[in-house]
């Protein structure tokens, strides 16, 4: 085998290819993904015959040790594949708005925007920029030239209001 003998390859996988491909099918239970693995661990001792070493063991040994580890990783390959495709599954799923919640989330966001009429522009000011903007209570402070506490309470007692006005439209706060 060291001198890649094409016969002496194609005896041995005429003497113990059914048993790699048999401990293949018991291990992983699936024909193909077992015709795979016995192809690879054929290619492998094709590639380096000199990983085998015969004052350790037997040739069948060796091929079934081979089999054997390959179709773990196997298993634990197709074991995180599967993983990772219900996880991105889950977050595609949780992405993806129903059309009753798209439908729900215009609904609430026109109420929101009414409620907000309600409440006096200064409170409405910092609370658009904080939420609607995106800013920090800090950065709405610097590009008002305000203190950060002023903000801050503006911006409560301004939910506050806008609470109050959309109980009154008639959207259930929590």
């Amino acid at each position: 085998m060291t001198e890649r003998d094409e016969s002496a390859l194609a005896e041995i996988y005429r003497r113990h290819g059914g048993q790699v491909f048999g401990l293949a099918m018991r291990i992983i239970r699936d024909e193909e993904l077992s015709r795979d693995i016995a192809q690879d661990v054929f290619v492998s001792l094709w590639k380096k015959p000199e990983a085998f070493d015969s004052s350790r063991g037997s040739l069948r040994s060796f091929l079934l040790a081979k089999t054997h580890s390959r179709s773990i990783d196997v298993i634990r390959s197709e074991s995180s594949r599967r993983t990772r495709e219900e996880r991105d599954a889950l977050l595609r799923a949780e992405s993806v708005p129903s059309v009753d919640e798209e439908v729900w989330q215009m609904t609430v966001s026109a109420k929101v925007r009414s409620a907000l009429e309600t409440i006096p522009e200064r409170e409405r000011q910092v609370i658009e920029l904080a939420y609607f903007g995106g800013l920090t209570y800090r950065e709405v402070a610097g590009r008002l030239g305000m203190a950060e506490g002023t903000v801050k309470s503006r911006i409560r007692r301004g939910l506050s209001r806008l609470q109050e006005s959309m109980g009154q439209l008639g959207v259930v706060t929590a």
